[in-house]
């Protein structure tokens, strides 16, 4: 549906059009763009110039946690949208959100101050300075705050950033549809290239390079690749199609990081963000990490002036469950600030359940849908490195004679990093099941199951294994008791299976299901998580079943014995 401004809103954009009253800007745009010539389409796949947008999401700086439901500003009156895919932000995506058609209709807000142009195109080019002028204008910033719900001096106060991302309302195959460039990469390849071979131009082109960052930010990188032509889909879910409007901190330099919980016995990533005035070889940044009574210390951090950097340490928690306090100091240019971070150690076992007998009962047992547990299964994020740009200058000192000096100054280039998890669960009948056929058998058995994880990097040493995966059942509706699985097999390459258990007769890696259990899918859950990286912890959501039919009472026979 479409939203529309306050009365207070739309007095006030009215105003600014109609007196002669600068426009001052509140934010700082992190935005820039390229693209150009979009090519003529086909009767059944075409876009024209100006059908776009913009979509909207306030994000936390200091985790990049998606705080809003995200808004699409548009110019257009889009009401003919058969198909979109709801209001989900890159963040989320990039977290492992999947690509949903939406079910409603689709939904846009029509901003009394028009947006200006933003995707290039052969009928005209937009001009980056306007988009950022407008995305950092104080009355747009208020009226983004009034229409997302959230208080304005809280956006404004250094600890909220605004993302944007590019709109194109196209036709694609007869049907018309809205997308951002990263929802276009992805329904891209779940089409097996069919967008990208029928609407490239805009789709791969125009789309993801209307916005890219200048400098790195939110954890995503700055472009550097080519501004003119077609970009693959991995560099669009990474890296194209936004754009961030970011605000000044209050006290710089200033640390800020998040609390954690963590499992004991677990390697564990622990990051704070450091920003403040200009740290390079000169003025080096050094940052301490005071943990269970052992200091570690990072030197040499750098950064552009007003930019940040992220710092962590990789330690390995207690072996007995406690609130850890992690004092985190930082030096360097005349400065310093300390933080403060909570670690909740927490103890996952000695929840197995209990031995399941022949004549348990539960009349009353219903089944309990999946659990969904916070997922996040890939993250990026990136080390500046200062290099000496050299400016020699010629100083006279009079007769011929003199001196050459270099006036030169500190160039940062940005080194950026990935991690991603991958993951999947088998579930089958126990080998002593007697009577259990392919993936049916009868309940009262055990299950067998497997865990196989993958984990890949381009920075091991800030990047940890997948350490914990838990499976819990659905006779106890997903709650009270679980298993802690071993990992047998690996680092990051890894299987993880049912410990021994210690009810088995034949002591194996089994759970018996309740010989009550009715027939249907009997669907385990297991958490897999403790993946840590310095943008926090990697974890996912898996499941698998087997077919219960009959029980195990049904293969007993009990007849008198004949003389």
């Amino acid at each position: 549906m479409k939203r529309t401004l306050s009365i207070f809103m739309v007095l006030a954009l009215l105003l600014t059009a109609l007196l002669p009253i600068a426009a001052y800007a509140e934010g700082e745009g992190n935005i820039d763009h390229g693209g150009g010539g979009i090519g003529g389409g086909t009767s059944e796949s075409f876009w024209d110039p100006g059908d776009e947008g913009v979509r909207v999401t306030v994000v936390r700086a200091g985790d990049h946690v998606v705080v809003t439901t995200p808004i699409d500003l548009t110019n257009q009156q889009p009401d003919d949208i058969q198909a979109h895919f709801g209001k989900v932000s890159k963040i989320s995506y990039n977290n492992g959100f999947s690509l949903t058609p939406g079910l409603e209709q689709y939904a846009y807000v029509n901003p009394g101050k028009a947006i200006p142009k933003i995707i290039n195109s052969s009928g005209g080019n937009a001009n980056i300075e306007v988009i950022k002028s407008y995305f950092t204008d104080e009355l747009v910033i208020r009226y983004i705050a009034d229409a997302t719900g959230f208080n304005y001096d809280t956006l404004i106060s250094g600890d909220y950033k605004i993302l944007l991302e590019p709109i194109a309302y196209m036709t694609f195959q007869g049907v018309r549809i809205a997308m951002t460039a990263t929802e276009a990469a992805l329904y891209d390849e779940q089409l097996g290239g069919g967008l990208r071979n029928t609407m490239g131009a805009l789709s791969h082109k125009n789309l993801p390079l209307a916005m890219f960052l200048e400098i790195p930010d939110l954890g995503y990188p700055a472009w550097s690749g080519s501004r003119t032509t077609s970009a693959s889909n991995e560099d669009i879910k990474s890296s194209l199609g936004l754009g961030i409007v970011r605000f000044s901190e209050a006290e710089p330099p200033q640390v800020s990081g998040y609390d954690y919980t963590y499992r004991v016995n677990t390697q564990v990533i622990t990051a704070v963000t450091v920003r403040g005035s200009q740290a390079d070889p000169d003025h080096p940044v050094t940052v301490r990490f005071t943990i269970g009574g052992r200091t570690y210390t990072v030197n040499n951090v750098y950064y552009p002036n007003g930019d940040s950097q992220l710092v962590w340490v990789r330690w390995t928690t207690p072996s007995m469950p406690q609130t850890m306090i992690i004092n985190v100091s930082v030096t360097g240019r005349g400065r310093a600030s300390q933080g403060t971070l909570t670690a909740n150690i927490v103890d996952l076992s000695g929840h197995d359940p209990p031995d399941p007998v022949a004549d348990d009962r539960n009349d009353a047992y219903s089944r309990a849908s999946l659990p969904n547990n916070p997922q996040k299964t890939s993250a990026s994020w990136g080390i500046w490195h200062p290099r000496w740009h050299a400016y020699w200058v010629w100083h006279s000192t009079g007769n011929g004679s003199g001196y050459w000096c270099d006036h030169g100054w500190w160039e940062f280039d940005w080194n950026s990093y990935s991690a991603s998890l991958t993951a999947s669960m088998s579930v089958s009948p126990d080998d002593k099941a007697p009577t259990a056929s392919g993936n049916t058998m009868k309940s009262g058995y055990g299950i067998n199951q497997t865990v196989t994880v993958q984990v890949s990097t381009s920075q091991s040493s800030a990047v940890t294994a997948a350490q914990t995966a838990v499976t819990y059942f659905p006779e106890f509706r997903y709650q009270s008791y679980w298993r802690l699985l071993e990992r047998t097999d690996g680092d990051y390459k890894a299987q993880f299976k049912f410990a021994r258990n210690r009810y088995s007769t034949y002591n194996r890696r089994t759970h018996f299901t309740p010989i009550w259990l009715p027939d249907g899918n009997y669907a385990p859950y297991t958490y897999l998580m403790d993946c840590w990286t310095p943008q926090g912890m990697l974890s996912m959501n898996l499941g698998d079943s087997v077919a219960i039919s009959g029980n195990l009472w049904s293969d007993w026979h009990i007849a008198p014995v004949k003389p």
